[in-house]
């Protein structure tokens, strides 16, 4: 179930990776979806031309999910969840770890990158 305390590590990891996903592109747009019941606050959401990727937070991380992961080089290897799936790809991040934030940044350059050639 996500969460929503403020002032916690996991906002201050979401906090920061929100800052490198919206530097990473000047048209990136960030919206909040999915809000329900259990999750009132909703799910940040970041898109250029389709959805680059969503941040949640959870008891014991937060994790970065990139709608077109599996389409996406890594050559930093941040994604380390959902790494059976066909299409998404998630980097989960625990207490203490740092944001890479270069090797973000890239990622989430090549994403829109992604999302401009599908949409061509």
């Amino acid at each position: 179930m996500a969460q929503d305390n403020e002032g916690d590590w996991r906002q201050g990891t979401l906090a920061k990776a929100r800052e490198v996903i919206l530097s990473a592109d000047p048209e990136i747009i960030e919206e909040v979806k999915w809000r329900k019941p259990s999750n009132p606050a909703g799910v940040p959401t970041w898109s250029r031309d389709g959805i680059v990727c969503t941040g949640e937070t959870y008891k014991d991380k937060v994790k970065l999910t990139f709608a077109h992961g599996a389409a996406l080089d890594d050559p930093a290897g941040l994604f380390n969840a959902s790494l059976e799936g066909k299409t998404r790809r998630a980097i989960d991040m625990f207490e203490g770890d740092a944001v890479n934030e270069s090797a973000l940044l890239a990622l989430v350059r090549e994403a829109v990158t992604f999302n401009l050639a599908k949409q061509k």
